[in-house]
C-alpha cells in the first residue's frame, strides 16, 4: 500500500467549553439555574453576590412597571414593548434603546486581557437582581416546612395502634394494610390474604373478614374496600340514619351501579319508581361520596411555579420583562481580582487567574441566557397578542421554526429556551411551550390553532344541555359551521386531552 499526503478542506463545529456552558444554562429551569448559580458561588471564590442598599432594591421594584433606566446594568430588568397601535407598520414589537445599550456595554466591558488593579464592580454588570429578603414571620422550623407529608399507610398504622386487637388480629390487619393502595382500595382478595397468612398462622377466613370490617371503620370513610360498590356503601353506612334519601342511595349503589355508570337514568327511574326530582336529590347524595378516599387522606404536595418572564399591558403596549428575582445578583470579587499579578506563575496566582476566567465565562453565559430568553419571549408575545387580548380561542398557530427565523437562531436553541420556562400573563402562568401549536385549515383558506380548537370544544361542552350532551360528531358539525374543518377522531383526541368524558358519561339530570 503506497503512502501519500493529501490536502482536504472541510468545516467542523467545535463545542468550546464556553459554548457548552451557555447551552447548558439556557436549557435549565429556574430552580436548576438557582442551584447552578449556588454551586458556582461555592466553588469559585472570584464570584460574589452583590449586596445593594434599600434604595437599589426600591429602584428594582419600580422598574418592573416602568421603562428601564439607561444606566441600569442589570440585563434581567430590560423590557421590550409591543405596541398595539403601531403593529401594522412595525410588526408590533418595539425594542427599548436601553436593551441595546446595555448589551453593547456587556460585550465591551469584558476585556480579553486582565488589567492590573481593575475595578471589577464597574467592569462587569450583574446578571440579575438581588435575592429576596428573608421572611420576617419565619419561625425557624425549616425541617417542619420541608418534612414530607404522612403517608396513607402511616395514618392507618397510627389508627391501628389505637385499636384493641389480639396479636393474631394485628398481624392480619398489617397484611391488609400492606395490600391497600394509595386510593384506599384493597388490591388482594380475602382468599389470597388468608392463604398467605395460613403459612404462619392457624386462622379461618372468617377471621380475615372480621378484621377487614374493623379496618373499614377507619378514617377516612371507605378505606380497605374491595371494589367501588363496597367503598360507597361503607361511606353511606357511616352517615346518620336520619339522612334524607339514604335508603334510596343504598338501593341504587347496591343494585343499579352499572346503570349509574352509564348514565342510564331512564332505567333507574323505571326500576326504582322514583320521580325525576327525587332521583336528582339521591344523585346529589351519591355524588358527595368519595370513590378514592385514600387520596384525600394524604394531601398532595403543592409545587409552585416561578415565572421567568412577566408580561403586562401599560399604556396600550404589551411590556415583556424578565423576572428579577429568579437569581442572585452576581459580580466579580474585586478583592481577589486585585491580588492577581500578570507575570506571576505561582500556583496561587494561577488558581485566581483561572477562576477569574471561569467567572467571566459564567457571567457571559448568564447574560446570553437572559438575552436569548428575552428575544424568544418577546417574539412569542408579538405573535400571540390576540391570545393576551381575547383568550385561548384567539390563539394563532405557531411552531419553533417561526420563532427561530424571527430571532435568527436555530430551532434547537429556541426549544431549549422554551423548555421548563414559564410566562406570567394577565390570563395566568403558562409554559412557553403552551404558545406553540399545530394548525388546522379553515374553509376560508386560513389556519386555526389546535389550542384554539380545544378552547372552542371546552366552551361548547360547558354550554351544552346536560340532558342531551353534545356528541363528537355534533361538535364537528358545529365547528364546521364556524369554518373549521376538523375530523371527528381529532375532536375525540382533543376532548381526551382536556379530560372531558364522552357524551354518554356527561349526561346529567336537570
Amino acid at each position: 500500500m503506497k503512502q501519500s499526503l493529501q490536502l482536504k478542506i472541510g468545516q467542523q463545529l467545535t463545542m468550546t467549553p464556553q459554548l457548552q456552558q451557555a447551552i447548558r444554562l439556557l436549557q435549565l429551569s429556574t430552580l436548576d439555574l438557582q442551584h447552578e448559580i449556588q454551586e458556582a458561588l461555592d466553588s469559585n471564590p472570584l464570584l460574589d453576590v452583590s449586596e445593594d442598599d434599600g434604595s437599589a432594591a426600591d429602584a428594582q421594584s419600580d422598574g418592573a412597571q416602568q421603562p428601564v433606566d439607561n444606566d441600569a446594568p442589570d440585563a434581567s430588568q430590560h423590557s421590550l414593548e409591543v405596541d398595539d397601535t403601531d403593529n401594522a407598520e412595525k410588526g408590533g414589537l418595539e425594542e427599548t434603546p436601553e436593551w441595546s445599550a446595555t448589551e453593547q456595554t456587556n460585550a465591551e466591558t469584558l476585556p480579553e486581557d486582565l488589567p492590573v488593579d481593575a475595578q471589577w464592580d464597574d467592569l462587569l454588570p450583574s446578571a440579575s437582581a438581588s435575592a429576596p429578603p428573608p421572611d420576617e414571620n419565619f419561625d425557624g422550623d425549616m425541617a417542619g416546612r420541608n418534612a414530607p407529608s404522612e403517608s396513607l399507610r402511616e395514618k392507618l398504622l397510627w389508627q391501628l395502634g389505637l385499636t384493641r386487637l389480639s396479636d393474631t388480629d394485628r398481624l392480619i390487619a398489617l397484611a391488609i394494610i400492606d395490600d391497600t393502595d394509595a386510593n384506599g382500595r384493597l388490591l388482594s382478595s380475602v382468599e389470597s390474604i388468608h392463604e398467605s397468612l395460613t403459612q404462619d398462622l392457624e386462622i379461618e377466613e372468617d377471621e380475615v373478614v372480621a378484621v377487614l370490617h374493623r379496618l373499614q371503620q377507619f378514617e377516612p370513610a371507605g378505606m380497605c374496600a374491595r371494589d367501588l360498590q363496597e367503598c360507597l356503601l361503607i361511606q353511606l353506612d357511616q352517615l346518620p340514619t336520619d339522612t334524607v334519601w339514604l335508603k334510596q342511595a343504598k338501593l341504587i349503589i347496591s343494585r343499579y351501579l352499572t346503570q349509574l355508570g352509564t348514565s342510564d337514568f331512564a332505567q333507574i327511574l323505571r326500576r326504582t319508581r322514583l320521580k325525576e326530582h327525587e332521583l336528582k336529590a339521591v344523585m346529589a347524595l351519591i355524588q358527595s361520596l368519595n370513590p378514592n378516599p385514600g387520596l384525600t387522606a394524604v394531601p398532595e404536595e403543592v409545587e409552585y411555579v416561578v415565572p421567568d418572564v412577566f408580561v403586562s399591558k401599560s399604556d396600550g403596549r404589551w411590556v415583556v420583562e424578565l423576572n428579577p428575582d429568579i437569581a442572585p445578583k452576581l459580580r466579580i470579587n474585586s478583592d481577589y481580582a486585585s491580588l492577581i499579578k500578570r507575570a506571576d506563575n505561582s500556583a496561587d496566582n494561577t488558581f485566581l487567574r483561572d477562576n477569574l476566567q471561569e467567572a467571566r465565562w459564567f457571567l457571559k453565559s448568564l447574560s446570553s441566557r437572559n438575552e436569548t430568553l428575552m428575544k424568544v419571549s418577546s417574539k412569542i408575545v408579538e405573535h400571540q397578542r390576540n391570545f393576551l387580548e381575547y383568550g385561548a380561542e384567539a390563539m394563532k398557530p405557531l411552531v419553533l421554526h417561526d420563532i427561530a427565523e424571527a430571532v435568527d437562531m436555530h430551532e434547537s436553541t429556541v426549544s431549549r429556551a422554551t423548555t421548563n420556562k414559564y410566562m406570567h400573563t394577565p390570563r395566568g402562568i403558562f409554559e412557553l411551550k403552551y404558545f406553540f401549536s399545530s394548525h388546522v385549515p379553515t374553509t376560508a383558506g386560513g389556519e386555526c390553532s389546535s389550542t384554539a380548537i380545544r378552547a372552542l370544544i371546552k366552551k361548547l361542552v360547558a354550554a351544552e344541555n346536560p340532558k342531551r350532551p353534545l356528541s363528537d360528531n355534533k361538535i364537528t358539525l358545529l365547528l364546521q359551521e364556524q369554518g373549521i374543518e376538523v375530523a371527528r377522531r381529532t375532536i375525540a383526541k382533543y376532548r381526551d386531552t382536556l379530560f372531558i368524558p364522552p357524551s354518554n358519561e356527561r349526561k346529567r339530570l336537570v
